[in-house]
């Protein structure tokens, strides 16, 4: 699926389990009903963030496992966003999935080519979100 990335871009998917995931929305009813989903539902460690620049000022320390994004935020959208993430010096590999309202097919093979493991459309379930998250690291290499 990342023949076409280089080295720096294709995500690093570990054997270990799920924990922590940095999500980055630019709504903030979503952000807040993602974040809550996310740790009462999903039992995961959540660092949420409102836009790109504060993505790329937590997630070198907050490191996290797996990076859940909208494609369309102000100022930095969700693919510069993953850029920016894999040019720190420190680069920040986790696996990312993108979440967007367009549910156009090319779209998400789009999303998919710029280094994205999947695509969740908006809006979501909040109720089966923290699964379908799982389910995505589970089929990526992790447990």
């Amino acid at each position: 699926m990342f023949h076409n990335l280089s080295p720096a871009m294709a995500p690093t998917l570990s054997p270990r389990s799920l924990h922590r995931i940095l999500h980055v929305e630019d709504e903030p009813d979503i952000r807040e009903i993602l974040r809550l989903v996310l740790r009462l539902i999903g039992r995961f460690t959540v660092e949420s963030c409102a836009d790109g620049r504060q993505a790329l000022l937590a997630a070198p320390e907050f490191q996290p496992d797996m990076i859940l994004m909208d494609v369309m935020m102000p100022g930095m959208s969700g693919p510069e966003t993953l850029a920016g993430l894999r040019a720190l010096p420190s680069p920040v590999r986790a696996p990312v999935i993108f979440m967007t309202a367009k549910s156009r097919i090319e779209q998400f093979d789009r999303l998919r080519a710029l280094g994205a493991v999947d695509v969740l459309a908006k809006p979501f379930d909040p109720l089966t979100v923290s699964e379908q998250i799982a389910d995505i690291w589970a089929r990526h290499g992790g447990h």
